[in-house]
């Protein structure tokens, strides 16, 4: 996945874990999309149930702390705990707060490699992710 729009993006380490959740939730949903959309047709509400089943924030949490992290770098780690550790304005009723911060601190890791272009990686990452889940 190459950098879509490819405008000017300020240095990393200037961009708060916030603002990269916020690409990378967009960048996850697209992989989670792309990754639905190959298994096949199937009806949009289908597609959009099984969607929320894996980008809800239980499911990110999970992901990262029982398939991702021991396969994390140090940097990795340390843009991920950034995420994780970021005060967020708030938690959705529906969410724990653990859960919560663990799926901003996967969004933010997406965002953060995204606008690196390791696309490589990205696919690594969420490959391993859907080895949990098929």
């Amino acid at each position: 996945m190459e950098r879509l729009y490819g405008g000017e993006v300020p240095p990393l380490n200037e961009l708060s874990p916030l603002t990269l959740a916020f690409l990378g939730d967009g960048v996850y949903e697209v992989f989670v999309r792309e990754y639905l959309v190959g298994k096949g047709n199937c009806p949009v509400k289908k597609l959009h149930s099984r969607a929320v089943e894996l980008v809800r924030c239980e499911a990110q949490n999970k992901a990262l702390t029982e398939r991702l992290w021991g396969l994390l770098c140090d940097e990795e780690q340390a843009v991920a705990n950034r995420g994780r550790n970021a005060h967020v304005g708030h938690v959705p009723k529906n969410a724990e707060v653990a859960d919560y911060h663990g799926a901003t601190a996967l969004e933010t890791l997406f965002g953060y490699l995204y606008l690196k272009g390791e696309t490589a990686r990205l696919r690594e990452l969420f490959s391993v992710i859907l080895e949990g889940i098929e």
